[in-house]
């Protein structure tokens, strides 16, 4: 789940760089304009991924392979 999370949060960072620095809005120019049903579900989704995404911040972290731990 935090994967596909992770690609949706990558896929609206991606929409909203085009729209800050082109003016263009990929998700509503592929699915139909901003206001189209399609497309409102798929900012949705992107939308509850970004929430999705915060727990990831505050999972326990699995530390890095020690290799002074094999040495002893």
């Amino acid at each position: 789940m935090d994967n596909l999370a992770l690609i949706l949060v990558i896929i609206g960072a991606i929409n909203w760089g085009s729209i800050g620095l082109f003016g263009f809005d990929l998700v509503g120019s592929l699915f139909g304009g901003q206001g189209a049903m399609f497309s409102r579900i798929i900012f949705t989704i992107v939308g509850l991924a970004g929430l999705w995404a915060i727990t990831i911040l505050f999972k326990d972290k699995i530390p890095a392979h020690d290799e002074s731990i094999d040495r002893e």
